[in-house]
């Protein structure tokens, strides 16, 4: 999944580490215990609703000056990984660590006082919007500082030597269109193409394996217990018992509600799940054989076309549709009309732009990393940026000439127009109305990257467009892609919720991962996982920190977004087939919307677009409704489940 770099409104700067202030940006205004020191109309007198609003005032005006300077560091890092810049987002991320946490603090003496919803809601978002806050005892910022960053780098730097006899440098070259292959050093985009590209079960397993040990899983492995012991120690200072419950904290209603929303969120999309698993399953065992994937139980995992087998999209040879029409093909629709990075960016600009959203600025153009550099090590993983909390929005990724980055350039556009959007708002109110639906507004652009708007942009002629008789296919592309992701999504944090409350330790990392990918997904390893080895943090969300939760939930906002904004266009056909491209009223409703940044509890949000305030799976059951009734007859006789 990709994720964006928002500032600190949310205290998770940059999704790398929680950051805040800086010596050299604001003045220190903390006391010897680390709690802030907020003048009080009188010495002796309790604080009050003045108090408060100083207090807040002084804090957003200190975060939003921080931001920026630690907005910068962190740009200047993922753009040239060195010592150098290591050193300099190590030092950025305790300073804004030390700072995040003083803040939370200083909200203290306000805990019990009656206060307008608008500045209770900022305390709250002080004290339990930090990602992982550091103790207050003098140098623990330091220390959880430098073990984030060695496993944000050991993962944005690893590599893997392939074997020639295996897979050659032309084959690889074939597959990715990428030059100058060093097969003693392959970056991990690449192998993510070639995951979705492979079919020879032999090479997958190599490429699957090598890659869990690129990592230095021995010492990512500890310090990331050394992590959740810090940050442990530091959320149980802010008032919490343990980091997952700080994390749960975030959504307008109590850590345990929130847990058992997911549950009950995921249960309403399981079945769909499970009748695409148990179709999937079959045709793996029809293209490889029973001695390499069997008819009934789990699927094995380095089969599906992904290197955290998330999305089964690459696999759509193998898993799609017999006779549901034939699908065009993306990737050479692009390639075809010559596009490039650049082209593909701006095409993604234009259906913003449509619903009458204003351009982008120059700045994001002359700004942007938009393809890989050839001389030097950067963080591919596409992101989205606000660098001033104001109009320098930028994106980074290592762009390619194919469809899922096309999708991706749509999605990442969201964050930046979200950003924009939600710019006059109070510093805290700088964000997302919860962080599902940061990643759900470029999602739901996405879901319109349909046939009819392929046409409208001159990439597919009218004639080509796929019948009604295609509809099944159309809808087991998206499946594979977006249906195959949900319990994945859902137990990437159900690890880290049961690391953090102690209930996993660290010689069972391994292990209990497995086992939760057993339990949900129903995959398992091509090859045994020793119990030292620590293949979460194959995963660059694990090994940078940053929250899965929003993606599971930002696929349930998208299909309501969709849902919602196909009625309030007027459109009468099958939801997968509507594309909002153009309108501006929904353009003007969905901006409302966005302007409301994290100033309201995210039902006000929700209900602002939707018409609806409590979210719901049922409109992905909707969308997908013709593909499950096809999946079951299918299914009919198999022995579904594991």
């Amino acid at each position: 999944m990709k994720t964006w770099m928002y500032g600190v409104a949310g205290m998770a700067l940059l999704s790398l580490a929680a950051c805040g202030e800086s010596e050299a940006v604001g003045q220190d205004t903390s006391n010897a215990d680390g709690t802030a020191n907020v003048e009080m109309a009188a010495e002796t007198s309790e604080p009050n609703v003045a108090d408060a609003e100083a207090f807040l005032a002084s804090t957003e005006q200190e975060l939003a000056e921080f931001n920026e300077y630690a907005s910068r560091v962190f740009w200047v890092y993922s753009n040239f990984i060195t010592e150098d810049t290591e050193f300099l987002v190590s030092r950025v991320s305790a300073e804004g660590t030390e700072m995040a946490v003083r803040m939370a603090l200083g909200t203290a003496p306000f805990a019990e006082l009656d206060l307008p919803l608008d500045l209770r809601r900022k305390m709250t978002n002080l004290t339990a919007g930090i990602t992982l806050p550091a103790p207050s005892r003098s140098g623990a910022a330091e220390e959880l500082a430098e073990l984030t960053t060695r496993m944000s780098s050991a993962y944005s730097t690893g590599t893997v030597s392939l074997d020639p006899e295996l897979i050659t440098a032309a084959e690889i070259t074939e597959a990715t269109g990428r030059e100058d292959v060093d097969l003693d050093a392959v970056p991990l985009d690449t192998m993510e193409v070639l995951m979705g590209t492979v079919r020879d079960p032999e090479v997958l397993t190599a490429m699957w394996s090598q890659w869990r040990n690129a990592i230095d899983p021995g010492q990512m492995s500890q310090d990331y217990a050394a992590m959740v012991d810090l940050a442990n120690e530091g959320a149980r200072e802010l008032g919490f018992s343990d980091l997952a419950e700080m994390w749960l904290s975030n959504y307008d209603m109590p850590a345990d509600e929130m847990e058992a929303e997911v549950e009950r969120l995921w249960g309403q999309v399981e079945p769909l799940y499970e009748q695409l698993h148990c179709a999937v399953r079959g045709e793996l065992s029809a293209e490889y054989g029973t001695e390499v994937q069997a008819e009934t139980g789990m699927i094995r995992a380095d089969l599906l076309g992904n290197m955290w087998a998330q999305g089964w999209g690459p696999i759509r040879d193998i898993a799609g549709v017999e006779g549901g029409g034939e699908s065009y093909d993306l990737t050479q629709l692009l390639v075809d009309a010559d596009y490039d990075a650049r082209e593909m960016v701006e095409t993604g600009e234009r259906f913003y732009t449509s619903l009458g959203l204003d351009p982008l600025p120059q700045s994001f153009w002359d700004r942007s990393l938009i393809t890989r550099p050839r001389d030097r090590e950067v963080v591919c993983h596409p992101s989205a940026w606000n660098l001033d909390s104001r109009d320098d929005i930028r994106i980074k990724m290592c762009t390619n000439v194919n469809a899922e980055d096309f999708r991706t350039v749509h999605h990442e556009l969201g964050h930046n127009y979200y950003q924009r959007a939600y710019q006059d708002q109070d510093t805290l109110f700088q964000n997302g109305a919860h962080d599902g639906f940061h990643e759900a507004i470029g999602d739901f652009v996405a879901l319109s990257v349909t046939p009819e708007y392929l046409v409208q942009i001159d990439l597919l002629d009218q004639d080509q467009v796929p019948g009604e008789d295609a509809d099944l296919g159309l809808l087991m592309d998206l499946a594979l892609d977006k249906i195959a992701f949900l319990p994945f999504a859902v137990m990437m944090d159900q690890w880290r919720w049961r690391v953090f409350r102690g209930e996993i330790t660290p010689e069972d990392y391994n292990t209990a991962w497995w086992e939760l990918r057993n339990q949900y997904q129903g995959v398992y390893p091509p090859v045994e996982r020793p119990a030292d080895a620590f293949d979460p943090g194959a995963k660059y969300h694990i090994a940078n920190n940053v929250p899965y939760l929003r993606y599971f939930l930002s696929y349930i906002l998208q299909f309501q977004f969709q849902q919602a904004a196909c009625e309030m266009a007027g459109w009468d056909g099958p939801l997968h087939r509507c594309t909002v491209y153009g309108n501006e009223e929904v353009g003007a409703r969905f901006n409302e919307m966005l302007e409301m940044g994290a100033s309201q509890p995210w039902p006000d949000a929700l209900e602002a677009f939707t018409g609806t305030r409590e979210m719901d799976g049922s409109a992905i059951i909707a969308y997908f409704q013709p593909l499950m009734t096809y999946l079951e007859e299918e299914n009919e006789g198999r022995n579904c489940g594991w």
